[in-house]
């Protein structure tokens, strides 16, 4: 972490910037936040895993604000990752207004950020893996925990292919997915057998002769050891995304087959056995606690940031943030064929302490280039911050839905709960790079239909059940949905069918009724048929015509029971 002395001399330069000092730019000359300090780390045993996961797309620096609110129930309550803001930084004695603050919460993130600039892109992520690799030669095993290859404008106009270069470039030595199987079967087999790395996703079996789609397992030889990785891509993929754009391909959590995989690993001699996992935070403790012998899971799907590894058992947990924000390095001691000992570090990307790979920032201005103009037309400005991150809202999804009730005409808005996407600051500009950033899937249609107060509050309650459901293996990720136009009491308490009550019309207050026919519209549908124009053109549309926006505080969920 960085030093009490650092810390000081930040925050007096901050107290500066403010009044019109030095760019974070300048400070980081001045070796405020230095990426020796950054980088700083006592080696340990014979091997290094070295993890990413859920960059989404993200070439680039930029700003990604963690959530204020994320509600875990049942054991989960109140535990690692579902503590937010002060709570956190108490829990884990970091200093408010403290870089590693900045970097783990929400809490004065505006200000934060106007002190500390952006974080991650791959050219600063490339300086950090070369420098780990360069003292640890021949010891390190650089992991990739998916949702890689969906989140901006040129992973969507490239099919993904920017980020396979891009990762390539980087040394990535296995991957799992999720967003990757909504670029289709074709697609994804394309990319796959072109990777040049193991694409791992044990737990996707053909739909026909019920076989592995995919490799399971990798096996790698570092530091003498033998270390078998085990890849668990997104088990609800056919039911988050379309189910028609993977029509041969079944997913599942398959407990009893990674407990049969990790048993052959361990027969075949494996001295380490690492699970590279995209099943969310919660599944992972919970498979942790239930199939022996996994010495290391690298979990990712939640975007969970944790600065201390969490241990199930004899299982070392990690969970390494997402967007690039960070690096996890985890040096291991492997002896008598268990871990003996370890040590850990979520090393912050801080963009403006960190300098950039030289080689991977030309593949980046490469891949970037052709569409640099597109990229940085200005739609509109924001008077308030635009974020996503959060159970139950975000100001950029408010945005979104005032968008859809004006563009199509709709009396309620729907907007899904991705957790992905990038924040801007009051007075930021809003350029087409931030809509897709927000927005680039390829099921983009806006669709404008009728549904019943009955259909809408069921739709709600699924939503919540994927959510707060007190079986982690019944959770199937994502936040939840956001709805403009209505409010709701959401009781997280209560079991699926009496969690959502007192729907109402924002509007007047009137309720909804069950029966009665209402116009709705949304994005996101995972139906194979879907009419109306892409959410991007749509939301680009609207901006240019608004020129500025500000997104009122959003009061529509009343939360109990959490």
């Amino acid at each position: 972490m960085i030093g009490r002395r650092d810390f000081l001399q930040v925050a007096a330069a901050t107290a500066t910037l403010f009044a019109g000092g030095p760019s974070l730019a300048q400070l980081a000359e001045r070796r405020a936040i230095r990426e020796a300090d950054l980088l700083a780390f006592e080696a340990t045993g014979q091997v290094t895993l070295i993890h990413v996961t859920d960059l989404h797309a993200q070439l680039v620096p930029t700003l990604y604000r963690e959530p204020t609110l994320n509600i875990g129930v049942g054991p989960a309550r109140g535990m690692p990752p579902h503590i937010t803001g002060r709570d956190f930084l108490r829990h884990y004695g970091i200093d408010a207004g403290a870089p590693e603050a900045f970097a783990f919460t929400a809490e004065d993130f505006v200000a934060l950020a106007r002190a500390y600039g952006r974080m991650g892109g791959l050219d600063r992520i490339a300086t950090v893996v070369k420098a780990i690799r360069a003292e640890r030669p021949g010891r390190t095993l650089l992991l990739d925990g998916g949702d890689t290859w969906q989140g901006s404008y040129t992973a969507l106009a490239t099919k993904g292919e920017d980020m396979v270069r891009a990762m390539r470039a980087l040394g990535v030595e296995a991957m799992t997915g999720h967003w990757e199987f909504t670029l289709g079967e074709a697609r994804v087999k394309e990319i796959v057998e072109a990777l040049g790395f193991p694409f791992l996703a044990g737990n996707v079996k053909d739909s026909e002769w019920d076989e592995d789609v995919f490799a399971h397992t990798a096996v790698f030889e570092r530091g003498g050891l033998k270390i078998a990785v085990i890849g668990q891509a997104f088990p609800y993929t056919p039911l988050a995304n379309p189910r028609w754009m993977i029509p041969s391909w079944v997913f599942g959590i398959r407990e009893e087959t990674m407990r049969e995989r990790v048993a052959a690993a361990r027969a075949a001699g494996a001295d380490l056995v690492v699970v590279l996992s995209h099943n969310g935070f919660d599944v992972d403790q919970k498979m942790a606690a239930r199939v022996d012998g996994i010495d290391v899971m690298l979990t990712g799907h939640t975007h969970d940031a944790l600065p201390r590894v969490e241990t199930v058992g004899r299982t070392l947990l990690l969970a390494s943030g997402a967007y690039g924000k960070f690096v996890a390095r985890l040096d291991l001691d492997i002896g008598g064929g268990r871990v003996a000992g370890f040590r850990h570090k979520l090393i912050p990307i801080f963009a403006d302490a960190i300098r950039p790979d030289p080689d991977m920032a030309r593949l980046v201005e490469t891949i970037r280039a052709p569409h640099a103009a597109t990229l940085a037309r200005v739609l509109g400005r924001t008077e308030t911050a635009l974020w996503r991150r959060g159970n139950l809202n975000g100001t950029f999804d408010d945005l979104i839905l005032a968008a859809l009730a004006e563009e199509r005409d709709a009396e309620i808005t729907l907007s899904p709960g991705f957790r992905w996407g990038p924040t801007l600051l009051p007075g930021h500009d809003i350029t087409v790079e931030d809509v897709y950033g927000q927005t680039a899937i390829t099921y983009p249609n806006a669709y404008r239909t009728e549904m019943t107060g009955e259909a809408l509050k069921a739709l709600l309650e699924d939503v919540a059940d994927n959510l707060f459901n007190l079986d982690p293996y019944l959770q199937q990720g994502g936040d939840m949905v956001r709805a403009g136009g209505i409010a709701y009491t959401l009781d997280v308490g209560q079991p699926i069918g009496r969690r959502v009550s007192d729907l109402r019309r924002s509007r007047d207050d009137a309720p909804i009724e069950p029966g009665r026919r209402y116009t709705v519209a949304g994005w996101g549908s995972v139906a194979e048929t879907v009419e109306g124009p892409p959410i991007y053109e749509l939301l680009a549309r609207w901006l240019t015509r608004k020129k500025t926006i500000a997104v009122p505080e959003n009061r529509s969920v009343r939360l109990i029971g959490a």
